[in-house]
This record gives structure tokens, sequence and C-alpha cells, in this order.
């Protein structure tokens, strides 16, 4: 019982230091923090994953370094509004000719990623699909659930002052860039089964469609599990894994039966 308790206590004294943690000017993360990247790819695609109605052409969305450094040159301008080099004749990226781009400006207390893609998110409330129309401000949602968004780099820069954003003092200015842009007219995703839509030699992964050679990654992150990598496998590899496994398992419990049932039986190698 004693172990019980202190362990519920450290536990409670972990949540309280998390919850209560807030950054400052000079621990915001760079472009290159391990954990800053996997978040920002994590909560897009945790949301990707799971648009209603079901997205039967969701890409998965991966980090580039170069949308990451377009993101970040712009935030240090600490303007609230888009970079208006992101189109032709301008050309900011080796890959892409257009790029898309979502904001978020707060206090530094309230800035997390996820607090602020899903703040990007929640304008899904304002969204019709059936209409492609909004009743408010809902660009940041369909440039997080656009299809064809399939690469993402952010940075987040601490600002005294924001131009055109003049009640906010000291805050978080956080960037985010994607490769190819979203929000043309027309839906930002096809309605269907998951999956079902996906570009051809695309595998199935938590609902997104992946390919290593689009992606250039060597492997994929749970999007329930963010910390766990995952190595994709043709169909037959992954069958013969799975037959292979219940195999092992009928096998363990038949043995164990025989012997159940037959103690005195002799099983030789």
């Amino acid at each position: 019982m004693r172990v019980l308790q202190v362990t519920l206590a450290l536990a409670v004294w972990m949540v309280s230091f998390v919850s209560g943690y807030s950054y400052t000017a000079s621990t915001l993360p760079d472009t290159d923090d391990e954990e800053f990247i996997r978040e920002c790819v994590h909560i897009h695609n945790k949301f990707r994953s799971k648009v209603k109605p079901a997205a039967s052409d969701m890409l998965y969305m991966t980090w580039d370094p170069a949308l990451a450094n377009v993101a970040k040159a712009w935030a240090r301008n600490c303007r609230f509004e888009h970079n208006s080099q992101l189109k032709p004749p301008y050309k900011l990226h080796p890959n892409f000719t257009s790029l898309g781009e979502n904001i978020w400006s707060g206090s530094l207390s309230l800035f997390s990623v996820s607090s602020a893609v899903t703040a990007w998110y929640d304008e899904v409330q304002y969204y019709d699909f059936s209409t492609q129309s909004c009743s408010q401000v809902c660009g940041h949602y369909t440039q997080v659930v656009w299809a064809d968004s399939y690469k993402v780099g952010c940075a987040v820069q601490f600002c005294p002052k924001v131009a055109k954003y003049e009640a906010l003092s000291n805050g978080a200015h956080f960037i985010c860039n994607y490769g190819p842009p979203g929000n043309y007219p027309t839906w930002p995703y096809k309605k269907g089964a998951t999956c079902s839509a996906c570009p051809a030699h695309d595998n199935c992964l938590d609902n997104l469609c992946v390919n290593t050679k689009r992606d250039n990654v060597k492997r994929y992150y749970s999007v329930e599990y963010p910390g766990w990598p995952i190595y994709l496998r043709n169909r037959y590899t992954s069958l013969f894994l799975i037959v292979n496994s219940v195999l092992l398992i009928l096998s363990v419990l038949i043995t164990l039966w025989v012997k159940h049932k037959y103690p005195n039986l002799i099983l030789l190698d």
C-alpha cells in the first residue's frame, strides 16, 4: 500500500509539473529540436487520420527541414500576416512552387505545438463539408486536413511585439508551412472509406496513405502512440508473420493440453 501511495504521489507531481510548465523566451524550441519536430508531425497526422466524414485519400504528413527554414525566417519578422512570397514568381522551396501557411500567436504560457494546431483544427466547427463553405474563419482547419499536403515544417519565435496583433506582448509566434499548399477552390479531401483512394503503390497506416519514396522517410510513427516507430512491410511478409505467430501460439496450447491430458507421456525434442 505504501508503494502504491508513493507511486500515485509521483504521478500527481509529474502531471502538475507538466501542466504547470510554460516556455520562456530562451526555452522555445528550435527547428532542429527532435521533440518539437515529432510533436508537429504527430498532432497534424492525428487530426488528419480522424476527419469526419472519413477521408479516402489523406496523405501521411512528414517533416521537411526546408519548410521549417521558411517558417523560421518569416517568424523572425514578428508579423501576424502571411508571407507574401509563398507563391510564384517567388520560389522558396526546391520541390514546391507554392507553399501553404498557418499562423498562431499567443502568450508564452499558453503556447504548445498541440494547443496551436488544435486551435487551427477546431475551426472545423465553422466548416460545412457538403457545401465547402465557412460560417467564420476556417482556412487554418482546411490546410491542416488538406489531403495532398504531405510535408510540413514549423518554427516558433519569441516576439516582444507582434505587428497587427498589438494586444500581445512578449509572446510566442508559431508558423507552419505546407507543401504542396491547400485552400484552393475544392474539397480538402475526398470523402470515402479510409485509404480507398490512395495513390498507386501506397500503403495504409492509421487511415493515412504512406509511401516511403514520396515521404522520403525510413520509418513512420503511430498516430495513437507517437513514440512507437513503425517499419512498413509488404502485405505478404505481414501475412507470414501473422500466420506464423498464430501457429506458434497454437503449438504451445496443444503442447500444454497434451501434457495435462497425458501427464506420463514423454515428449522428445
